[in-house]
């Protein structure tokens, strides 16, 4: 589990970055969304104890407690970046209903 979490993250961050390379919008907005996605799970995972407690139920002391706040983040986090992708993908349809392409660079080549 140690490694794994570390190897996601790895790859969602660059398949993000991979996807805002491209020129096609959707996929703009795809890799936009994995990077928030990435960052999610790195909140995630900096509250994370691997045999933590949940902090409600009290109980032993000697054990320690599993961080709220970031899990708390990160469901900020998941509504925002559902708010910003739903308008990036609003944005996108109105590019190509304008232009009739996805294509960034015909889109820059068409207003220039």
């Amino acid at each position: 589990m140690k490694i794994l979490l570390p190897m996601v993250i790895g790859v969602l961050f660059a398949s993000g970055t991979y996807l805002i390379l491209q020129k096609n919008i959707l996929k703009l907005v795809l890799g936009f969304s994995l990077l928030g996605h990435a960052a999610n799970v790195i909140l995630i995972t900096s509250g994370w104890i691997g045999d933590g407690q949940v902090p409600i139920l009290g109980g032993d002391a000697r054990v320690p407690f599993v961080d709220p706040i970031p899990q708390a983040l990160v469901l900020t986090a998941i509504v925002i970046g559902f708010a910003a992708t739903a308008f990036l993908l609003v944005l996108a349809l109105r590019v190509y209903r304008d232009f009739h392409t996805s294509n960034i660079d015909e889109v820059r080549g068409s207003r220039g």
